[in-house]
């Protein structure tokens, strides 16, 4: 059987695919296994196989969530110690550089959601069979879903479409220029757009208004203004979507796949991996290590204290808005409200701590997964909601001028869900209203940090950033050394 390595040598994946291990959410699996790759897709069911395994790699999303916000002026670090996650306490103080493991595993794990979906469509034309389009469509969905992390996150990207790679090739692989990047995922989504449904069967598949959502956002990022705006009017026409009629509510596991699910990355109570092996869980690292330290009292549980939020964020609220306290748990406030507040006791980590814990994504009892519970809550990342849909929307009709009423009644709508008064203004303030309503709506879901890259504001608004440097992060240096050192680092790192 010849031999391949999964691009940039990923030790976890394997471009094969030839071993499935973790996140089985979609169906089951047969016992582990060696397969010759080439001979793997035989039947239909070995394509949808392949297909769970695409998705496994979404299983990362929790670092999103982490670097998003702690690399913003929404939240600090904190954890256990300031070598808690090292990687994550330089983000915060934007003293990173290209020996960061957090950064490595976005790289890794990205690039290993790039590969196993590359294997299917490498394999698109094995044999015929109902239903086919549908796979091959979500491949490439997942594909451009992989691909935007990394160009978010890095720029230039080597770019590998329908292929595996040997060890030989990878060495002689070069990084593609983002503009090249990003018309891939364009094609990709353009794609699967064309050919998924509205709705799926099957909780956490990609669908078609999913496919749109993200192409009007990647539309955003590149500031094709008119573009985003005539995708995400398509997904708010389509009727399918709506907001859940309780914001407090709409984090908890009760609620998951509501009418404002558009993409939710699924995750269970089951453990799966293990601290050497975070890819590999079941559950949302995030939650867990998101928990309040050492906590004994009602409503939560104990984790890490991980991605605390900072006092800035919390005071960006009207003290009327019912985000704030759904968003941010001001803990001894919390706890003073409690009948038996004395008997509450919770400790502080050494990484730092705010009095502030992110609300959203926090472990509640009654949401706690197997045993170690800091590695298996079953609370999915709210990938793309449609409060993102309509913000997203009228910003790109304000910045296009395509018509500011139709930017006021999307922005409104968000705003009229939790009783705050609708804004009236045009132009450039009603910019820089939408882009203030993003953060109130969707702070602690790790899209701050891109945000305010995306719109030209990091500078002003996060301590330590330095312009014509920390709009991306550094390529990591052990992968630039396994590509044969034949890959410049971005600028100042």
């Amino acid at each position: 059987m010849k031999k391949f390595k999964s691009l940039f040598i990923l030790s976890i994946a394997g471009a094969t695919l030839m071993t499935f291990f973790a996140c089985n959410k979609f169906l089951d699996l047969d016992p582990l296994y060696t397969q010759d790759a080439e001979n793997f897709f035989e039947n239909e069911s070995d394509y949808e196989r392949a297909l769970t395994g695409a998705y496994d790699l979404l299983q990362g999303s929790f670092m999103n969530l982490w670097i998003g916000e702690i690399a913003s002026d929404n939240a600090i670090a904190g954890g256990e110690s300031v070598t808690d996650t090292e990687g994550l306490h330089a983000m915060e103080t934007m003293t990173h550089n290209a020996v960061n493991i957090e950064l490595r595993s976005v790289f890794r794990w990205n690039y290993a959601g790039v590969t196993r979906s590359n294997y299917i469509l490498e394999y698109k034309d094995n044999l015929d069979f109902d239903g086919k389009d549908r796979i091959l469509a979500e491949a490439t969905f997942l594909r451009a879903f992989y691909y935007f992390q990394l160009v978010k996150y890095f720029g230039d990207v080597p770019l590998v479409v329908d292929q595996r790679l040997g060890v030989d090739e990878v060495t002689k692989l070069d990084r593609t220029p983002k503009a090249e990047v990003y018309a891939q995922i364009e094609a990709d989504l353009t794609y699967a757009a064309g050919i998924l449904e509205w709705t799926t069967p099957v909780k956490g598949r990609a669908t078609k208004g999913a496919a749109l959502a993200l192409l009007g956002k990647v539309y955003l990022y590149q500031d094709k203004f008119a573009a985003a705006a005539s995708t995400l009017d398509e997904v708010i026409n389509s009727g399918n979507y709506a907001l859940f009629n309780d914001f407090t509510k709409l984090f908890s596991v009760a609620n998951e796949n509501s009418s404002e699910t558009v993409f939710d990355v699924q995750y269970s109570g089951l453990e799966g991996g293990g601290y050497g092996c975070l890819i590999c869980l079941e559950g949302n690292a995030a939650v867990g290590f998101q928990g309040i330290r050492q906590y004994n009292g009602p409503v939560y549980g104990d984790g890490n204290s991980y991605n605390l939020p900072t006092q800035d964020l919390y005071d960006a609220f009207d003290a009327s808005d019912i985000r704030r306290d759904a968003t941010v748990l001001d803990l001894d406030a919390f706890i003073a409200a409690q009948p038996n507040s004395g008997s509450i006791t919770y400790a502080i980590g050494g990484g730092g701590h705010t009095g502030y814990y992110n609300n959203k994504y926090i472990k509640r009892q009654g949401e706690i997964g197997l045993p170690d519970n800091d590695l298996t809550s079953p609370v999915n990342y709210k990938a793309i909601r449609y409060a993102d849909v309509l913000l997203m929307a009228a910003e790109a009709h304000n910045r296009a001028g395509s018509g500011d009423a139709t930017a006021l009644g999307y922005l409104n709508q968000v705003r009229d869900r939790v009783s705050m008064p609708n804004i009236n203004s045009s132009g450039t303030q009603l910019t820089e209203d939408i882009w203030n309503e993003r953060r109130l709506e969707l702070s602690g879901e790790g899209l701050r940090f891109f945000d305010l890259v995306r719109t030209g504001k990091a500078a002003s608004e996060i301590d330590g950033f330095v312009t014509g440097k920390h709009e991306v992060f550094p390529i990591p240096q052990v992968e630039i050394d396994l590509a044969g050192g034949n890959w410049s680092q971005n600028n100042n790192y």
